[in-house]
């Protein structure tokens, strides 16, 4: 599974602007709904409730907020860098500036947590959050991520 299937170059916010993790589900929520066509209000309360189970802030700076929704196609990514880290009640208690949405569909069940390993893996690759935080458009985001991908797929 490669992350071109999970993320098209138009679900990438170079710069989302949120001073609290609240916010920043909200501003999720948002271009999730644009993309998927699903209410941005079930997107929300679905990434809320994942959030109240504990923390999707997996440490370093690095979120994977994550939810299933009953009428969405197949699984979909968005990728988001904060400007200004913020608090998200991460693993490690650092302020996470990383952000990467993973939605599914309720009938995912194992690709689900595979597409999840598959996001973790690769954020977690020494040296590719400090690409992720140097590119500043959503192209050269875009670039880092799925090309970061192909080049481990081999």
């Amino acid at each position: 599974m490669d992350l071109s299937d999970l993320l098209s170059p138009d679900a990438i916010i170079p710069s989302l602007k949120a001073n609290s993790k609240r916010q920043a589900l909200q501003e999720l929520a948002e271009k999730a709904a644009t993309l998927t066509g699903l209410d941005e209000r079930q997107i929300f309360d679905t990434l809320l409730q994942r959030e109240r189970l504990g923390s999707t802030g997996v440490g370093n700076g690095i979120a994977i907020p994550h939810g299933k929704l009953a009428n969405l196609k197949r699984i979909q990514g968005l990728f988001a860098r904060l400007p200004k880290p913020i608090d998200f009640e991460a693993l490690d208690d650092q302020p996470i500036d990383i952000v990467f949405l993973l939605l599914a569909p309720e009938s995912a069940g194992a690709d689900h947590l595979k597409a999840l390993a598959r996001v973790a893996r690769l954020l977690r690759e020494p040296g590719l959050a400090g690409k992720l935080r140097a590119s500043t458009d959503a192209s050269a985001l875009y670039a880092v991520l799925t090309a970061s991908a192909t080049s481990n797929a081999a």
